[in-house]
Parts: structure tokens; sequence; C-alpha cells
């Protein structure tokens, strides 16, 4: 989805403080932490001067490529003309670029997608290559999704809330006139839709209405008259998830992803004139979901992504035979983000793993060749040295089995070693074995072990454990967490007297559940955006998702629910919080409110543990401005130091 951001760099924060010949930013204020000391800069500064380098789009004239890429504070558009050749910069913004495409027909401009402060109050730009001016094609106030070209590229649809702020509807527009937008529909209100493909013929708009991560369905929009018809019928006990979906080339029907009648995302066929589906995956030994899929121009081929056991697989599908096979070239890893080129030979995708940062690659079908386009910088560490993922499992308090990724501290250390248990956000994310980026730090220079877990309600394991954490189940995925810490109880090489928990955004609501159903498991905790009492939260995120989050946690406006929520809400149970706590926050959050922090520092600083909180005015869910997260980064370092080693 458009306008994500990663909700945990979970090791940034920053404050006012100075250490020698430090200075942290100036937009961000601390309470409470200790000063950055000149050992620790000294010695973790080269953690922080990696890069990574991710795919956005091919020119679709020649076999260049745009691609997003850190040299100043932010991520920004950079041209790639060749594999491995110079990545020059094309945008200079003092925020973070969030998306980019090209323009398919006249590729002299592309349009980008950018928020202000984190607060993903996104608007589109148009970007022209000759003169290098950008232009703003949005109103500048309303929230927008990035752009859907059309098959002639003269026309783009996006989605808006600038009809009234708050709901999402469908606009067209000419990118080359910033005053031509045009509604085409307006939407339902409260409910999460994106725009998937345009027909062919450009007559109709293929759509997702987005009501959890359980239940979504597929709409066909017709341009002019707005008329919607639907795709994917209600009728049923099953409520079934649709992924992605394109129109097929013959212009008979639309491929597409969705769960029904199975735990896991599967690659299908829905047939306009039968209204049947045909699933082109069923008799593949696939355990795992179908995340990605794109259809070659020529209508012949289909190219996949699974996420099975974590990691990714590249599938080539031939639609005539249905034969499909692993491409086996690609590199252990996570992928990301696949486009066809013009050329329909060529694939670009990102990748990243434990040892390699995000870069951009390609592959050509044909020749079956895989190439490297960046390798970006690691700041002098070396990466073959970095720990990789061992996937554990252990018994929850219903004897089902949780699993999750531990990296072991470097084999230099010696002894039991202290452990840093970090959960994912969503909390329908997953914790994969990707680049862990300044995390390598702890691993290698402090001897913590890093263990990520896939607690209940966690993607990636079919969408009956997706489910076991909503509503009245909220507490069962913190007992997932209690198990955990069992288990490492029973490792000879593991200090269950040294436990830090830690998260991002719902990671962050974890971290401080935690620490108030369980105050004696850990010794230290940090928690990143997260949310103190759920039903503050939920009457305070941003209107256009709140209705979104009602099915995840429980509708807040009900008696019983609202009664359960605030019974368990960590800021109602901060009376209990016995370990020294950090608590992170974007001012400009929408998604988790700056409150949701404030109200829980408040309450446990009364009980006198030892409280650190650190607020950036400029950022959102998740901190994206390199210096914001490496002073963050800097100061983890000292709470780790002075409180889990």
């Amino acid at each position: 989805m458009v306008g994500l951001r990663v909700v945990f760099f979970w090791l940034a924060a920053v404050s006012l403080v100075e250490a020698a010949g430090y200075k942290s930013p100036d937009s961000c204020i601390a309470e409470g932490a200790s000063v950055v000391s000149e050992a620790v800069l000294k010695e973790s500064q080269r953690y922080t001067n990696f890069r990574a380098a991710a795919f956005l789009d091919w020119h679709p004239c020649n076999k260049s490529m745009l691609i997003s890429t850190r040299f100043a504070d932010g991520a920004q558009v950079h041209q790639v003309d060749f594999p491995g050749g110079a990545r020059t910069q094309l945008t200079f913004s003092a925020e973070p670029i969030a998306d980019a495409s090209y323009n398919y027909k006249t590729p002299n401009y592309f349009i980008y997608l950018q928020d202000v402060g984190g607060g993903e109050w996104y608007q589109n730009f148009r970007f022209d290559l000759n003169d290098g001016k950008s232009t703003l094609l949005t109103d500048g106030k309303s929230r927008n999704t990035a752009v859907l070209w059309n098959k002639t590229s003269n026309k783009i649809a996006y989605g808006s809330t600038r009809r009234n702020g708050k709901d999402i509807d469908f606009y067209i527009q000419d990118p080359l006139d910033p005053d031509s937008a045009r509604l085409v529909v307006q939407l339902d209100k409260g409910t999460a839709w994106s725009i998937l493909d345009w027909s062919h013929d450009e007559q109709q708009l293929l759509a997702l209405e987005y009501v959890s991560i359980n239940e979504s369905y597929l709409w066909l929009f017709d341009v002019s008259s707005g008329q919607k018809t639907l795709l994917t019928p209600r009728s049923g006990e099953e409520k079934v998830s649709h992924g992605k979906a394109v129109f097929s080339k013959n212009k008979k029907g639309v491929y597409l992803s969705n769960d029904q009648g199975s735990e896991f995302q599967r690659l299908a066929f829905l047939d306009f004139k039968t209204k049947k589906i045909k699933y082109l995956t069923a008799k593949m030994n696939i355990v795992g979901d179908i995340e990605e899929f794109i259809v070659a121009s020529d209508g012949k081929r289909i190219v996949f992504v699974t996420n099975e056991n974590g990691m990714s697989k590249l599938y080539l599908l031939n639609i005539k035979d249905q034969k499909a096979h692993v491409i086996k070239e690609i590199p252990v890893g996570i992928i990301g983000r696949l486009k066809w080129h013009s050329n329909g030979k060529d694939i670009g995708f990102s990748l990243n793993s434990a040892r390699s940062a995000t870069d951009a690659y390609s592959y050509n079908v044909l020749k079956r060749k895989l190439t490297r386009w960046t390798t970006s910088e690691m700041g002098g560490l070396k990466a073959d040295q970095f720990s990789e993922a061992k996937l554990i499992t252990w018994k929850s308090f219903d004897d089902r089995a949780i699993s999750g990724f531990m990296y072991p501290a470097a084999p230099k250390f010696t002894g039991k070693r202290p452990v840093m248990v970090v959960v994912h956000g969503g909390p329908e994310g997953q914790s994969r074995p990707g680049f862990l980026g300044r995390s390598n730090y702890f691993m290698n220079e402090m001897g913590v072990t890093l263990i990520f877990p896939n607690i209940r309600g966690s993607s990636g394991f079919g969408k009956t454990f997706l489910k076991l954490d909503n509503g009245f189940l909220r507490e069962d995925s913190y007992k997932d967490l209690a198990a955990l810490v069992t288990w490492i109880k029973t490792q000879p090489d593991l200090d269950s007297d040294r436990i830090m928990i830690t998260g991002g955004s719902y990671g962050g609501h974890a971290t401080l559940a935690m620490t108030t159903h369980y105050p004696d498991l850990f010794r230290c905790a940090l928690s990143v955006v997260g949310m103190s009492n759920l039903v503050t939260f939920l009457e305070n995120t941003e209107e256009y998702r709140r209705d979104l989050r009602r099915v995840e946690y429980g509708d807040e406006r009900e008696p019983e629910m609202r009664m359960f929520l605030e019974k368990i809400a960590p800021v109602n149970l901060a009376h209990q919080v016995k370990k020294p706590l950090f608590i992170v926050q974007g001012a400009n959050d929408p998604r988790v409110p700056a409150r949701e922090s404030r109200q829980m520092v408040d309450r446990v600083r009364k009980q006198g543990v030892p409280v650190w909180y650190l607020l950036a005015n400029d950022e959102g869910h998740g901190f994206s401005k390199k210096k914001n997260q490496d002073y963050q980064f800097y100061l983890t370092v000292m709470f780790v130091q002075q409180f889990l080693l």
C-alpha cells in the first residue's frame, strides 16, 4: 500500500543533548535521556553509514531505471543508466520521496509522491527532466495515493481525500494540467480503497475495497459515469482477502490473488463471462502467500513472488500451458517492487537479505540471467560477518507453536548473552530475515542476541493465525511473548535475567503491554510510536483508517469492548511498571497520535521509574530522516549499555 512508512527504524530517537563533536537535531526534544558519550559515538558511528537502493521504475524506451536512495538526509529519486553505473540524483527535496513512476509514452517526466514531516498527507508532483522543475499536481492539503497511469499514458488515476479531508475518492487527471483533476466516484465513508489497474480500453478502473487484512473485495468502476460493479461477491460465511489484481491482455477477465478456500493467497483468473475463478497455482506445492505478481505486456507470462517461511521465491508462469518454475538464480532474500520492462524480457525488482542492504536488480526471463544494478555501501563494515537468522519455535500457553528469527551475538562473546526481543508492527506484519542495518551493532559490538518473534496475528502463517489476536483475544498475543521468555530460560547460551523488549507501532504497544502485564520478565523496554490505550488510539487515529483498525482491535464504541480495552490498556496499568522505559515518538504521527506516548510517560514517571522520552517534531510514524535515525540509534546504544548489559 502506497504511503506506508517503515514504522520502526525502532532504533531511532532524538534529543537536545550534545556529545563531543556531535549535536543532536534541532527539531528533536529529549527528556531524561543520557548524554551520548564520546566512546559510544566513536564506536557506533560506522554502523550508520550504510545505504540502500530500491528499484522504482524502468525507463520505457531504454534500459535505465529510477531508484530510491539517500546521499543526504532523506531518500531521493536517482537514475541509473546501466548496471553498476553512477546513481545520478534527480530530486533534491528536504523531505524523503515515497514513490515515483515514469510517463510511459513520452518519458520526459515522472511523477513522485511526497509528504511533509512524516504526516502522511502525501502529494503528487510532476518532475520535468528537461528543466529539473517540480510541479504540484494535487491540492497541497489532502491525502493522496501514488498514481496509476492509463495505457496511453495521458491520464493518471489516484485516490484523494480532497473532497472532505477524511474519505478517499477516485480522481482522474491530465498530468500536464494541475487544474484538470476530475472526481470519478465518491466512495463509502470509512472504507480503505485503492486503484489497482486501468482496463486496456481505458474505460474502467479495477479497484480494491479493503475492510481488513482478512476481508476485501474487487470492484469495476466506469470512468465516465462512476458506476461500480462488484466482481467478488459478499455471499457466504467465508471472508475472503484479495491482494493484487490486473486486467488480462485478452480483456476476458482479471488475474488476481486471494485466499478463498485456502489458508494462503493463491494466484487465479476470474472470467468475466462465467464469473468463475480458476486457480493457477492450486497444484503447486507452495506453502505461503502469493505476495505480488506482474503480467507481461504481451499477456504470455506472469512473474510472481511468494512468501515461504519468511523468505521470497520468484516464479515464472507460462499462461498458455500454465506451467511454472522457480527462478533459481535469485539469491536468498526478500523481494519487492516487481516491474516488467517494456521489452517484455526483463523484470526489475529490489532485494535484501541479512547480509545485504536493499539493492536494485533485474532478471532476463529468456536468458535466465540475473543482473545487479546497484551495490550499496556498507560504511566500511564487512557484511559477510553479520549474523544470519536462525528459525526458532516455542510452545505458547495453548500449546500452539509460535516461531521467530534469532540473530545470535557475534562468536567472540562468551557466556550467556543478553537478549533483545523485537516485536514487529501491524499487528498483521511479519518479521522476516532481512537486513538489520544499525542493529548489527548490538550483536557485533555489544554481544546481544536479537529475537524477532511472529506472535499470533502475524501475517505469513495463514488466515486462521491472523485472526487469533482480534478483539477480545488481544491478551493471547501477549502470552506468546511471555512464553518466549520461558523458552529463553531453557537456552544455555541466553541470559533470561537480561532481556529487553522493544518494537514499533503495534510492536511498541506490545512492548508497553508486556511492561505492565508481565513487569518482572524484562530488564528494560523501548517503545517506538506505540499505542498506550487502544481506546484513545481508536478515537484519535486519522479518520480515514479508523474503521479498518476497529476490525482488528475491536470497536471502542461498544460498551463491553470498551470496558475490555480500558482494562488491558498499558496506560491504565502504568503503576505496575518496574523497569526502565524508553519511549520514542514523532510529533506528526497520523496513525498513533503523539498523545499515546505522552500519557504513558507522565503516568510511569509518577512511579519513580526511569523514563526516557524522545520526540521529533519533523517526523511521523517512525523516523525517516537520517539525522534523526542516527541519534535514535546512539541513544538506544546508551540505553542498552546502562540498563541491559
